[in-house]
């Protein structure tokens, strides 16, 4: 029987909203793909971001028409164009055997759904040989507070810390500054340095000539790193903020779009961050980010993997991905992978987090 693969349209939808300093999320569109042989059948999950992915575009399959001027066109419009794009790649599968990853590096959320149903369908369930992928280790995962007023966000911290969480990730940006600065100061006055990691996520929310004093102010609360505090494609900006910041940059977003080798090093080489955040949906698929992750180390630049809003099918395979890379050490950095409980509706997968750590609950070995 000859290889085929079908496409399935998703929506999830959130159990509350999620702010972020872009917009705010109450539901979630996938395209699930399903590769099959005739013997053996593997899904994977396409899951672009409205206004982020570089896949997801606001315009029809053609693009001749331009963009429309109606919000609700453009994003069906854009679904459109999305769900034809990613037919067409289904189809270069079915003819070859074979992903085009060269073709397809502009499509980051479509390659890392075609990579991951491909692993499926021929390794089974457990894609990459771990401890982790056969349910004897968890992996160190941080607490992600999203953005919202005061109450809430401070509510949300206490929830992390109580559930057992060792590092906060708080999303900043939406509430103005000086908020976000004493919650950051409440916390460090609850928990010291060696007792709770926090780390930060600007979205690029900071306009440059503030930046610097802003990330002076935060130095004084001992954070971890910041991700991507100004918006990306400044990179002159950029650079002059990594190198005189007191506190480490990560960078995320400035990520989208640069998918060939040799910009991956140009990139690095003249930003010089701390660290890379790598999402496979939105930094290249699997194949991708393993590029980001073999530069960064040749450059003594650090890195560590989150999902993206996935559902359970995408977050699994990501999960799997990061324990291949960095392994579950009790002491390890932590990763981005606790947003499996972010639906209603989700896809059941032997997902569950215990305490600050996320483990395959269903042993296959």
């Amino acid at each position: 029987m000859p290889l085929t693969v079908s496409i399935t349209p998703r929506t999830f939808h959130f159990r509350q909203p999620a702010a972020t300093s872009r917009g705010v999320y109450t539901e979630r569109r996938s395209w699930l793909v399903t590769m099959t042989d005739g013997e053996r059948t593997g899904t994977g999950e396409c899951a672009p971001l409205p206004d982020l992915s570089c896949d997801l575009l606001p315009w029809s399959a053609d693009k001749a028409s331009g963009p429309c001027e109606v919000e609700g066109d453009v994003k069906l419009r854009s679904y459109t164009y999305y769900e034809r794009q990613l037919r067409h790649w289904c189809d270069v599968y079915e003819r070859t055997g074979q992903i085009d990853r060269e073709g397809m590096r502009p499509f980051p959320s479509m390659l890392f759904g075609l990579e991951t149903a491909e692993m499926r369908m021929k390794r089974g369930p457990v894609i990459f040989d771990t401890p982790f992928s056969h349910g004897l280790q968890g992996i160190r995962i941080n607490g992600l507070v999203w953005m919202g007023s005061r109450e809430e966000m401070l509510s949300r911290m206490d929830e992390k810390v109580e559930q057992g969480f060792r590092c906060i990730k708080l999303k900043i940006g939406a509430i103005g500054f000086d908020s976000e600065l004493s919650m950051v100061r409440m916390l460090r006055q609850r928990f010291s340095p060696s007792t709770l990691e926090i780390r930060l996520d600007a979205n690029g929310a900071f306009n440059p000539s503030e930046a610097l004093y802003k990330l002076e102010l935060l130095s004084q609360y001992a954070i971890h790193s910041i991700e991507q505090p100004i918006k990306p494609r400044q990179w002159g900006f950029m650079a002059e903020l990594c190198r005189e910041s007191p506190l480490p940059i990560a960078l995320d977003e400035e990520l989208i779009g640069i998918d060939t080798p040799d910009a991956k090093r140009q990139m690095l080489n003249i930003v010089k961050p701390s660290y890379i955040v790598l999402k496979p949906s939105l930094h290249g698929g699997i194949s991708g980010c393993m590029e980001w992750i073999d530069e960064a180390r040749s450059q003594d630049i650090g890195s560590w993997i989150t999902s993206a809003l996935e559902s359970n099918i995408g977050l699994d395979a990501i999960a799997q991905f990061a324990s291949s890379i960095y392994g579950g050490d009790a002491d390890g950095m932590a990763q981005g992978l606790g947003t499996g409980q972010l639906f209603t509706d989700n896809v059941s997968m032997p997902l569950e987090i215990r305490g600050e750590r996320l483990w395959r609950v269903e042993k296959t070995c």
